[in-house]
């Protein structure tokens, strides 16, 4: 028979672990209620966000259907999300942009983030928008299942690059008018060399072209060459047109003149080096050209091609005090000096042209 105090105690036992008990439920239950408080505030801040941004949130499926859409969509877009939503992403992206919407999607997919792409699409009225797109691939249990990101209307931004770019043309316009002005001063004043700067302008181009310059460089040497010999303007025209040869003296004042040049051009707001090429175009690899004694890489590039179509077209043609020697004797020229006075890499480019006869002088 158990004993009235064995009875109580084992009453005052259940009694207590049942205190317990409820104490920790309604602890665990103050946790969820604030685990649940914090998700729903951070849901109102994330929807807050997502409301206010005026940029598309979007995720994208595997197969490339629109599974979310932000609101903004519609201000940008003309589409209400619900619209949207289950549509494949050709839906707002033009034909001939959908091989690459494809092509990043893949990559994406793979793993790869997507940074600052940008691609054309199309509202709800077929009218384009450029937009810019940021995103990530969305993992689920270690595998990729989606893609989300978000996507900016660069339309401002494209605008405002496009009227620089305007402005810009229409400064280098100006800018080689004012340079073709100066290069027919020189020849006024050297007729025997008329036409020599336009000429290394051409050679100069076509070998700049050959070697895949950038059209920045290309655009920089085009008016370097026409000006280059600017600076000869400080020397007396009969030392130009001297039919009897160059004393020492007369010839180191005609050396004076991509200093010259280079003293006349910098303190022009030019957009390229273009000062820079005319100050080192009589460099030469060695060391041994003027007027500082550069080699090698310590010469600019665009300087080392207008070098040789320089030394290409002085040769092949007429001098007062020496009748034309012809292009094949230019070329053996620049070919045994090849890597000594010349760039090895702007000879040989220089060469493929005549060789395939893919350039001649006007």
């Amino acid at each position: 028979m158990i004993s009235p105090s064995k009875t109580r105690e084992h009453l005052v036992e259940e009694l207590e672990s049942l205190r317990r008990r409820v104490f920790e439920f309604e602890r665990l239950q103050s946790e969820q209620n604030r685990e649940m408080e914090a998700l729903k505030e951070s849901e109102e801040k994330l929807n807050t966000i997502i409301e206010n941004t005026r940029d598309v949130i979007f995720q994208l499926s595997r197969l490339g259907i629109i599974e979310y859409v932000s609101p903004q969509v519609k201000e940008i877009y003309g589409y209400e999300p619900e619209d949207l939503v289950g549509k494949h992403l050709k839906t707002t992206t033009p034909v001939s942009e959908l091989p690459k919407a494809l092509s990043v999607l893949k990559n994406a997919l793979s793993g790869e983030v997507v940074n600052n792409f940008e691609i054309n699409q199309l509202d709800a009225n077929g009218n384009i928008i450029p937009m810019e797109i940021n995103g990530a691939p969305v993992r689920k249990d270690g595998k990729i299942v989606a893609v989300q990101g978000i996507m900016r209307d660069i339309t401002e931004r494209k605008r405002a690059q496009e009227e620089a770019k305007s402005s810009s043309d229409k400064l280098v316009t100006a800018m080689g008018k004012t340079i073709e002005a100066m290069a027919r001063i020189v020849e006024m004043r050297d007729p025997h060399t008329a036409g020599h700067q336009r000429r290394v302008t051409q050679l100069a181009s076509a070998i700049a072209k050959k070697m895949c310059l950038s059209e920045d460089q290309i655009s920089a040497l085009r008016l370097a060459g026409l000006i280059h010999d600017i600076g000869k303007v400080r020397v007396p025209a009969e030392i130009l047109t001297n039919p009897d040869g160059l004393s020492e003296a007369e010839f180191n004042m005609i050396k004076t003149h991509p200093l010259v040049g280079f003293e006349i051009l910098k303190s022009m707001e030019l957009q390229w080096p273009i000062a820079q090429i005319v100050h080192q175009h009589h460099e030469r690899m060695d060391g041994s050209g003027y007027p500082s004694g550069l080699s090698g890489e310590d010469i600019i590039l665009e300087a080392r091609i207008l070098a040789v179509a320089d030394v290409v077209e002085a040769i092949a043609s007429h001098r007062p005090y020496r009748p034309a020697l012809g292009i094949d004797k230019a070329l053996d020229e620049i070919s045994q000096k090849r890597g000594i006075l010349y760039d090895s890499e702007v000879v040989n480019a220089c060469l493929a042209l005549f060789k395939k006869n893919d350039f001649r002088f006007d």
